[in-house]
């Protein structure tokens, strides 16, 4: 399964779609502006809320939580910083199951793995189109509102350390 986003729409407070590789209407991103922290809502496309995404208050380092139907899903913490790649670790609410989020956040060439097996990979480079860049969920098994979540919660966090530096 491939979705596509289109870059320049990702920001606070905005809302963007992201389309499948058909160019239909998959997904709704709605940033929630006047917020005391960031929140963003995945819907599909009648409106309802699948998930729920916000920064977590009074955290030591940046943190999002994810949400589905009001109860946590998982927190995505940014695990360490080199110049080069990025890397997250996305914690799931059993306890049990870490995702590791690594790459180039920035340039959107990242990979989100699970016990070294492949997830998703998020890039560039297989699209013609600028500003856009694609999502694509390797295993047919793997839940893909919740890797978009990820995805958006990696990208945004990313997004507002560069602006901190």
């Amino acid at each position: 399964m491939r979705f596509l986003v289109r870059d320049r729409l990702l920001a606070f407070g905005d809302d963007y779609w992201i389309e499948d590789d058909h160019g239909n209407r998959v997904f709704l991103v709605d940033g929630k502006a006047m917020r005391l922290r960031d929140t963003f809502e995945l819907k599909d496309t009648q409106g309802r809320v699948l998930i729920d995404i916000r920064q977590k208050m009074f955290a030591l380092r940046d943190t999002m939580v994810i949400e589905r139907d009001g109860e946590p899903l998982a927190t995505v913490r940014r695990k360490r910083l080199s110049l080069l790649r990025n890397h997250y670790r996305v914690a799931l609410a059993d306890g049990r199951t870490v995702l590791d989020v690594s790459g180039k956040v920035l340039d959107r060439e990242f990979a989100i793995e699970y016990d070294g097996e492949l997830l998703a990979v998020v890039s560039r480079r297989w699209l013609h189109v600028r500003e856009t860049y694609g999502v694509d969920v390797v295993r047919e098994d793997a839940d893909p509102a919740l890797l978009i979540a990820v995805t958006v919660c990696v990208i945004h966090l990313s997004e507002k350390g560069r602006e901190e530096d």
